[in-house]
């Protein structure tokens, strides 16, 4: 069931939203060769919760739901490197120069989710590298400046598709965008592709996450063993961005930045 959020309630989101951005922005100075991804995990977390949220993907399960064990996501971010897509679980694995890593972070506050991510080139990388990352981010923002009202979802989903096969990238099909407010994943799905459908009317009040996935090679991803980590099933490097956005009678807000 898609729910409109009332100005209060958006208010509540771009809360959690900016601690979100805050994070981003910390990981952005953090990020560096040598650099566990572990210890961006431990930096997150710690600003999270000393910003009064709760991450919200620490513990989850999946399908709104939290617990404990083995198939429990065990960071309080996704640090995604290379041709890991999404959901890399952080850990030991050393950043190292010329990677791209896709930082993917969600908090709560006071029962609001906000969402974003980002894909950072650390140091110096190709052309080719750069060339993929600028474009996953611009397909990013045309899909948000579709979010306005009478537009449907499809529309977003055209502007995304049009920014990926104007370069040639892959465009994951196999995860996509959805709507957010007191639960990270709600209706709608907002894929980053036609699917043939324009789907629901845009209305003010609708929050979205949306989040486009390119990649240098074919649009197929598998998931490892671990039940979480995504990579190219080509082996071919991905970018990720994401932000939560409300629809608004004058246009999209962006709810994810400082």
């Amino acid at each position: 069931m898609v729910t409109r959020k009332s100005r209060r309630e958006i208010e509540q989101m771009r809360r959690a939203g900016r601690i979100v951005a805050e994070v981003l922005a910390l990981v952005e100075r953090e990020l560096k060769p040598g650099v566990p991804t572990g210890h961006l995990d431990r930096l997150a977390e710690q600003h999270i919760r000393k910003s009064g949220g709760t991450p919200s993907f620490k513990g989850y399960l999946g399908g709104g739901r939290y617990g404990r064990g083995p198939e429990a996501f065990p960071g309080s971010i996704c640090v995604s490197i290379d041709s890991v897509v999404v959901h890399g679980i952080p850990g030991d694995r050393v950043i190292r120069e010329g990677q791209i890593v896709s930082v993917d972070v969600g908090a709560i506050v006071d029962g609001w989710h906000g969402d974003a991510a980002r894909t950072f080139v650390v140091g110096t990388a190709t052309p080719e590298i750069e060339a993929l990352v600028t474009a996953t981010r611009l397909a990013m923002m045309a899909g948000i400046a579709a979010a306005v009202p009478g537009n449907r979802v499809g529309d977003i989903s055209a502007a995304v598709e049009d920014v990926g096969r104007e370069h040639g990238y892959g465009i994951v099909r196999q995860f996509v965008g959805h709507g957010i407010g007191t639960e990270m994943h709600q209706d709608p799905q907002v894929p980053n592709y036609r699917t043939g459908s324009r789907g629901m009317e845009l209305q003010p009040g609708i929050c979205l996450a949306i989040e486009p996935m390119f990649t240098l090679g074919g649009h197929d991803v598998e998931v490892l063993p671990d039940h979480w980590t995504v990579v190219t099933t080509d082996g071919s490097l991905a970018a990720h961005f994401e932000h939560t956005i409300a629809v608004t009678e004058n246009g999209p807000e962006i709810l994810t930045s400082v």
